[in-house]
């Protein structure tokens, strides 16, 4: 019965494109280059499909959109994280996306931007505003996406999908949609048919390796150390790694390197607390701050702190590491293999010779989980005052190739061009002029991906490498539920978020008395509760998954 109503809301869309076809819908197509990286964000283009073709869904601007009142027009709020561009080119975008969303649903789209700086915080206090948000995006592995469900900052959509966004409702199996509730409630649309890595890791330049005599790729922090104290030696005026205080990344390189623990979907702010206690015991709930190899790696971060690996004021440090990297200034940046496959083209073009590589976390000991489906998605806020118009739009922006491509990829001609079916940069580009993205991450899809030249020509070896190790993420239907531990895992998030940053850094004083301090708050802010709460949901999902 299920799939019988999927495809009635499919015929139903089809219909509408058909119809919209024989009245002669708009035919410009836009589309342009890859999301730029947005402050400390990753970049937003993918691995490609071929682009589709025709409109998804359909309707005249004051009308009814197939027996969906259009006569009103509203405007629909978008929440993305990011930056927001600063060069006009933003505005030109949305003025060709608005035109053609006024012409099909009588509707316009305003993206209203988070910006990185303490994002965690402002995103969430977004959230719990209770302001009429329409689409928000969402990432259930890093944006508190279950912990925002809980307190009511979205909308169920169990009996809006099919109607107002039929052809991602009849896209998406069943199994992804089981993994999109909130008990029995749907809370988000997933970007489940969308391919990309987003493990963590540090990039560093290949070329200064070898210089150091480091002739291997770093798949440790060990030799990463010694590729830190090259710099210091034979680069002047160069920081090794110019960080950002407010990267947590190294503790997730230590939890992945050095422990067996993977990471439970259960947001504490600035890092995450509880860990399942290996894959094969992932019904354990276990902690890599507690591990005794933490001290070791605190005593470590303390040395390179000293060592000056980045710069003494780190904590208070808010710059941007990434241009720093691109122009020369620092040898050493941190994210994720999908941010990586775009910045290898740029620094091979902006430091020629440079070769950038990645020391992936999971390269130390195979510990490499796949990324949930949930990890981006898009949700409808609690309080929207047009859901229904706001399904429609998404459910064009995600499915109509026109839109699709302005919303991703820019103006042809402007932000880029196809050739050979390939998009690249026009002739003069400037990606300071130039430059567009919109940070949509809520729902993009392969078949409408086009393949870019600039991603790097060598990201299949790196995929290789990590299909040869993955394992299926196991926690897709696991929803803790915190109300009888909300109070003490507030009150968790904020130790974590005051003590961990002078730890990773070496910033903490004695690396041993600094860890136990941390473990000692964490206890006294209700650690033990809450791990005892969640092995007892863990403990019922268990038995669920194993029937």
């Amino acid at each position: 019965m299920r799939h019988a109503k999927k495809w009635a809301g499919l015929v139903l869309a089809l219909i509408l494109v058909l119809g919209l076809a024989a009245c002669g819908g708009n035919g410009n197509n836009g589309g342009s280059g890859n999301s730029a990286d947005a402050g400390s964000g990753g970049n937003a283009g993918g691995d490609g499909g071929n682009a589709g073709s025709g409109n998804a869904g359909s309707g005249n601007a004051g009308g009814d959109a197939g027996g969906i009142d259009t006569s009103k027009f509203e405007t629909i709020t978008y929440v993305v994280l990011g930056d927001k561009p600063k060069n006009g080119q933003l505005e030109k975008v949305m003025e060709k996306v608005n035109a053609i969303l006024k012409q099909k649903v009588n509707a316009e789209l305003q993206f209203k931007w988070v910006e990185w700086a303490d994002w965690q915080t402002k995103y969430n206090l977004l959230l719990a505003s209770g302001e009429p948000l329409d689409l928000i995006t969402i990432g259930t592995d890093w944006l508190d996406t279950w912990g925002n469900a809980q307190r009511g900052a979205f909308l169920p959509l169990n009996d809006l999908l099919e109607k107002y966004a039929p052809l991602t409702y009849a896209e998406i199996p069943q199994e992804d949609w089981d993994q999109s509730k909130f008990k029995d409630d749907i809370v988000l649309i997933p970007e489940d048919h969308y391919t990309q890595w987003v493990n963590h890791g540090i990039y560093y330049r290949g070329d200064w390796a070898k210089q150091f005599g480091i002739t291997q790729p770093i798949t440790d922090f060990e030799t990463l150390g010694k590729y830190f104290q090259g710099i210091k030696d034979n680069m002047k005026d160069v920081i090794p790694w110019d960080a950002n205080g407010t990267n947590g990344t190294l503790y997730n390189g230590f939890a992945t390197a050095y422990t067996d623990n993977i990471e439970l979907p259960i947001s504490t702010g600035y890092a995450g607390v509880f860990y399942g206690k290996s894959y094969d015991e992932r019904y354990t709930v276990d902690s890599p701050i507690f591990n005794d190899k933490f001290i070791d790696f605190a005593k470590l971060m303390k040395q390179w702190g000293d060592a000056g690996y980045w710069r003494e004021d780190v904590l208070n440090y808010k710059g941007d590491t990434r241009t720093e990297l691109k122009a020369g200034q620092t040898g050493t940046d941190a994210h994720h293999t999908q941010t990586f496959k775009g910045l290898r083209v740029e620094m091979d073009k902006q430091q020629p010779g440079s070769e950038l590589q990645m020391f992936s976390y999971s390269d130390t000991r195979g510990n490499l989980i796949s990324m949930p489906i949930t990890h981006g998605g898009t949700s409808i806020g609690a309080h929207s005052k047009h859901p229904e118009r706001a399904l429609t739009v998404y459910d064009l922006i995600r499915q109509d190739p026109e839109l699709y491509k302005l919303i991703n990829y820019g103006l042809e001609g402007v932000q880029y061009e196809i050739k050979d079916g390939i998009r690249t940069r026009p002739a003069g580009y400037d990606d300071a002029k130039d430059g567009f993205y919109t940070d949509f991450w809520g729902g993009r899809i392969d078949k409408n991906e086009i393949p870019s030249d600039t991603d790097w020509s060598g990201i299949g070896d790196i995929y290789k490498k990590y299909d040869g190790i993955k394992k299926p993420f196991p926690y897709g239907k696991f929803v803790f539920d915190k109300t009888n531990v909300d109070a003490e895992m507030t009150a968790i998030s904020q130790v974590v978020g005051e003590q961990m940053p002078a730890i990773l850094f070496g910033k903490a004083g004695d690396p041993e008395k600094a860890v136990q301090a941390l473990r000692d708050k964490l206890k006294a802010a209700g650690y033990d509760k809450v791990k005892d709460e969640i092995q007892k949901q863990l403990d019922a999902f268990k038995a669920s998954e194993q029937g």
